[in-house]
């Protein structure tokens, strides 16, 4: 009665069309560049479905019975949010924070979407019924979606209908009483090789007259006409897990996904053609809110990770107890659990939306802002910290079984406190997640995923309370004037 890794893995053997290296795939769950990717998101449902982790991950759904993940909870309280929100980080430590778009990511857009319901439904009761119904289908079913919600980047001077070329952006080029066809390209795709659905919508800001491009709705990966294009495995060009313990694993894959005349029945359209809702479904309904709310759970996760890779450089370098270096860790603390700090205020402020208890719309904006300049921040201090031990290593595992190359790495890969292959087991890690290509991709990724920085500051402008701010100043000086003039200190203008 609950969904385990293997029902997963069944699911994804649906004949959807992945293309990587100029070749389709047969099966992402056995290629050789997405299935140990594969195993981790799947490893996802195992942890749920063990006895010793049912009760905290899991909960009974109301429409069918099943146990489904706490992912898909509404809460109403702020102690049945911060119950959702510890299932979401024990899931987020699987990966140590390296899967950003995990099973919760999306599915908690949707459930803000659903708990806003009421907007949908002053703009159009049948796509709030859309709504409403898919959520309960995906609730029950458990499923693991993604979405693509940013256009392909061509030419940003232009609107989206401007864009060169045919057929760049996504959008409706047809519809009949079944539903409606979309034609052309969005992205980043994260995650789609292990997800079951996919939401396509839009994030950008749609003008009148674009209304074609102004839609959102669930599509199976399997459906006809949809195609992954695969950027490079880091999976797959990783030669071990001992080389690349992360890459190896964790790689969540990022793709272009092509709808060539994707045919979507009625029951899965959630906004259509309508250019206010496009942006109301994710701010009226706090679908944006909630789901970087999520994204901050998870990253919480990850920068305490970071942190124990930061300790354990300067042990075994030797240098733990040098003042300026634990200054450095001091300072890295400081930023780490100001980020988990501020998730806590998010729930402990958080507000009232109808019957349902959301994070703090204000807290979430700022966390956001604010971890997109402490990520680099974090990276660059472990860089600091490991120095030349970063590049240093044997080229690869197969190393230490050649006698010649094994008797200098004895010599060279030295600690106080650990063996040379320990050392060079652990310098490994540590560069695969700041240095090699799997660590600068989520260099990247953690800077822009929730958008260039003048998007995530501006939210957090509008949400802060600049009226109660200028109020203190307001009132502090209203509690004093100019002082009358005393008597023989005027003085005459000339």
């Amino acid at each position: 009665m609950v969904k385990t890794g293997h029902d997963h893995l069944q699911s994804l053997r649906d004949g959807r069309s992945v293309y990587i290296d100029s070749q389709k795939v047969e099966d992402v769950t056995v290629h050789h560049a997405f299935r140990n990717s594969v195993a981790s998101a799947c490893g996802l449902y195992d942890y749920q479905s063990s006895p010793d982790n049912l009760e905290r991950m899991t909960f009974e759904s109301p429409t069918s019975g099943k146990r489904v993940n706490r992912l898909w909870q509404l809460p109403r309280t702020r102690a049945e949010l911060i119950e959702r929100r510890r299932a979401l980080e024990a899931w987020a430590e699987t990966t140590c924070g390296m899967i950003g778009r995990s099973p919760d990511h999306v599915g908690s857009s949707l459930a803000a979407m659903y708990m806003g319901r009421k907007i949908f439904q002053q703009y159009n009761p049948a796509r709030a019924k859309a709504l409403a119904d898919y959520f309960e289908y995906a609730r029950d079913n458990d499923l693991y979606l993604s979405y693509v919600i940013i256009n392909p980047q061509a030419d940003r001077s232009k609107t989206t209908s401007d864009q060169p070329g045919g057929d760049l952006v996504a959008r409706i080029v047809d519809e009949d009483t079944q539903g409606i066809t979309i034609r052309g390209a969005k992205m980043l795709g994260t995650s789609t090789i292990f997800a079951n659905e996919l939401m396509v919508s839009g994030f950008m800001g749609l003008q009148a007259g674009e209304e074609d491009f102004a839609f959102t709705a669930m599509v199976p990966m399997s459906a006809r006409g949809l195609k992954v294009f695969s950027r490079k495995s880091y999976e797959a060009a990783a030669p071990s897990t001992f080389d690349n313990p992360l890459a190896s694993r964790f790689d969540e894959n990022d793709a272009v996904i092509y709808f060539d005349d994707v045919k979507i029945p009625w029951e899965r359209v959630l906004v259509h053609r309508d250019v206010q809702m496009a942006q109301a479904q994710w701010y009226d309904t706090r679908a944006h809110v909630y789901q970087n709310y999520q994204c901050q759970v998870r990253l919480m996760v990850k920068l305490r990770f970071l942190a124990g890779i930061a300790r354990r450089i300067a042990e075994i370098n030797g240098i733990i107890n040098y003042p300026a270096v634990r200054e450095t860790l001091g300072l890295l603390a400081a930023k780490i659990q100001g980020v988990e700090g501020m998730v806590i205020a998010m729930e402990a402020a958080g507000e009232q939306f109808g019957e349902y208890f959301l994070p703090n719309r204000a807290m979430v904006a700022a966390s956001q802002a604010i971890s997109q300049q402490i990520y680099p921040e974090v990276i660059e201090t472990l860089r600091t910290l490991a120095g030349g031990g970063l590049i240093m290593l044997p080229s690869r595992a197969e190393d230490f079984h050649n006698p010649e190359f094994a008797r200098i790495i004895e010599k060279t890969q030295r600690s106080s406190i650990v063996s040379p292959q320990e050392r060079v087991k652990f310098f490994k890690l540590a560069w695969d997640a700041i240095g090699s290509e799997f660590g600068s991709r989520h260099h990247q990724y953690e800077i822009f995923y929730s958008g260039p920085t003048f998007v995530t500051r501006g939210h957090a402008f509008k949400a802060f309370d600049w009226d109660g701010a200028k109020g203190l100043v307001a009132s502090l000086m209203d509690s004093y004037d100019l002082p009358a003039a005393q008597s023989g200190t005027a003085v005459a203008a000339e």
